[in-house]
């Protein structure tokens, strides 16, 4: 080994060490029981209030699951995409893969209010949401994990951030991993956090490219989509189809089934099982739910604890859509 390969070797042990630090000293930042006695009745509150949404419309499930991950993409977990935008400040909420799409805005809103009733000015809107995520997976028959807590809110956003870190519909493999990897995620967090995909709809135009231009996808199931898709861009653009045709309010592993038959609706979804580095996967999680379980509960956990605000930066909000 000469000398420049050794600081090359020496420069990424380095990092690795630094990562590893951080994460222990997230992890050690982050408690199970940070609000078991500033506020007992947090997990109950937020866990009757998120079964009550999800009994009312199923859906809610998946749109508070995906406000949680396009929350913890943007410069970590820290409650921005919850900010709305004012005459003095844009934020992520109309970003490109947010705008007239992300949702359930409304029931955080409703949930903190409740929190705040029982312990007011105490609990973060950043935690409440990660709580929410957990409890909308268990309640449509995902797996249960024990939550990290001890956000705290953001008193900024960026829409550019957000427009730069989602994934879109469109993304190829290799611009998926790519995105994954640059917030630490592995090529099976990837797969796993995917999953999530096997509850929630897409709108029109997310897929009305897949289901026309032909390419890998199932002639039937492209016909299936275009009854309610038109050809015509601009015409019911916001029609609705669910990820998972075969069991879309149910948290189960047929997600993978349909990717494995090119079923997948979005793009994006099929590029995980396409003859790529995922598909071994792919084809894992479609034949053992329990594996797929076990590593989606990891993957959350993993997710959930990226770049958190903790101690005294940022703030606990007293409305989640505003800074105080």
């Amino acid at each position: 080994m000469d000398s420049n390969q050794l600081i090359a070797f020496l420069v990424i042990l380095v990092t690795l060490l630094l990562q590893g630090n951080n994460n222990t000293v997230v992890e050690a930042q982050l408690r199970t029981d940070f609000y078991l006695s500033s506020c007992p009745l947090l997990l109950p509150t937020v866990r009757t209030a998120v079964r009550n949404n999800v009994l009312r419309e199923p859906r809610m499930g998946a749109s508070l699951l995906r406000l949680f991950y396009l929350d913890c993409f943007v410069n970590g977990c820290d409650g921005s995409i919850l900010l709305k935008d004012t005459s003095t400040f844009t934020g992520e909420q109309n970003a490109v893969s947010n705008h007239n799409s992300a949702r359930g805005f409304n029931v955080i809103d409703d949930i903190k209010s409740l929190v705040e009733r029982v312990c007011p000015g105490v609990v973060s809107c950043a935690d409440i949401l990660t709580i929410a995520a957990r409890d909308s997976v268990s309640m449509l028959g995902g797996p249960f994990w024990e939550v990290l807590l001890g956000r705290r809110d953001a008193i900024t956003a960026s829409q550019a951030a957000a427009n730069s870190s989602i994934p879109l519909p469109t993304s190829s493999l290799s611009e998926l991993i790519s995105s994954f990897s640059q917030h630490g995620l592995t090529l099976r967090d990837l797969v796993a956090l995917s999953g999530a995909h096997t509850i929630g709809q897409a709108q029109c135009r997310n897929f009305r490219t897949r289901i026309y231009n032909g390419g890998n996808i199932n002639p039937t199931f492209a016909t299936l989509r275009q009854q309610t898709c038109p050809i015509i861009s601009g015409s019911g653009d916001e029609n609705l189809a669910p990820l998972d045709f075969l069991t879309p309010f149910v948290f189960d592993n047929s997600y993978f089934v349909n990717l494995m038959s090119q079923r997948g609706l979005l793009h994006s979804d099929q590029e995980l099982f396409n003859g790529g580095s995922t598909d071994a996967i792919v084809r894992e999680y479609s034949l053992n739910l329990l594996n797929f379980r076990r590593d989606f509960r990891s993957a959350m956990v993993k997710m959930s604890m990226l770049s958190p605000l903790t101690g005294s930066d940022g703030e606990v909000r007293q409305h989640c859509g505003r800074i105080n």
